[in-house]
């Protein structure tokens, strides 16, 4: 069985994103991982091609900054990683720059990889997801924190990043049938020095929205107001070892009262419908086999 890996990243560097962790963190199972690297205002390349593995290889890409729209330019530059994947490929394993996965679930995601190797109905695997934000003591509870994601497809070139690269299809707009299996993604996109956050929202936002909605709708300022969140909850995990010396680095504080935590009537009603009638009323981008 041969399992690749594969990202994208732009301008790690200077947006702080943890792109080393995150590929060190599943390159134990992968044979190969291809990163597709665009060109940056930092040295994200030197930062890359400092990993002393041989398995990585890197592929140079230019974003095309036309694409404001729905943030697909994202799944654009996770399909030419996919694309460059080796024709020998069982399964590939897909991990952002900002995701994390912690060691003690590696078991358990080759495992699965072995078990539906050979069962040609599953397109890929479900992860679970744990979102970090504020600093890495907090994760959030609302549901407008994703809950799962697919991120282990099999290799199959009529699959491609659908939207703006949080999930993927096949063929014509098929949704991939995929199982889920007992692992999280360590999520920390939300977790930054609130300079960088703020930089970080600026740059991303533009790959959704114009500059007229960007200048009507982002609060001005030079910090992310990390305050304005409706729900957290205490994390009591360990972080995966890759993570160990970027924690101890932190050089921020941030503090959630979660007595003041609210959880508003949309979210009381679907965790009704959820826990009483079995109806799961979230977004689903894929089909559970």
């Amino acid at each position: 069985m041969k399992i690749a890996g594969f990202t994208f990243i732009k301008n790690a560097i200077k947006f702080d994103y943890p792109i080393i962790e995150s590929i060190n963190s599943i390159l134990p199972i992968c044979d190969e991982f291809v990163i597709a690297v665009g060109k940056s205002d930092d040295d994200t390349l030197k930062l890359i091609e400092g990993i002393k593995s041989d398995k990585i290889r890197i592929i140079h890409t230019v974003w095309d900054e036309s694409k404001r729209e729905g943030g697909v330019v994202l799944a654009a530059e996770t399909d030419k990683a996919f694309a460059a994947i080796s024709e020998d490929t069982d399964w590939a394993i897909y991990i952002q720059g900002d995701e994390v996965i912690h060691e003690k679930y590696l078991d358990t995601i080759y495992e699965n990889m072995v078990r539906y190797k050979d069962d040609l109905k599953v397109d890929g695997l479900l992860f679970k997801y744990l979102h970090f934000f504020g600093s890495y003591d907090y994760v959030g509870r609302s549901s407008q924190w994703y809950k799962h994601e697919i991120r282990v497809v099999r290799y199959d070139k009529s699959v491609y990043s659908y939207r703006d690269a949080q999930g993927f299809r096949k063929g014509d707009n098929e949704k991939l049938v995929v199982k889920p299996i007992d692992a999280y993604v360590y999520h920390y996109g939300w977790v930054k020095d609130p300079r960088t956050m703020k930089s970080k929202q600026l740059n991303a936002i533009k790959y959704y929205r114009d500059d007229e909605w960007i200048d009507k709708n982002i609060a001005k300022g030079d910090e992310f107001d990390y305050s304005n969140i409706d729900c957290l909850l205490p994390f009591d995990g360990t972080h995966p070892q890759v993570m160990t010396e970027r924690i101890k680095a932190r050089n921020w504080k941030f503090d959630h009262d979660i007595s003041r935590n609210k959880i508003r009537l949309k979210e009381r009603f679907k965790g009704f419908m959820k826990k009483y009638l079995g109806w799961n009323l979230d977004y689903q981008n894929y089909i559970l086999s």
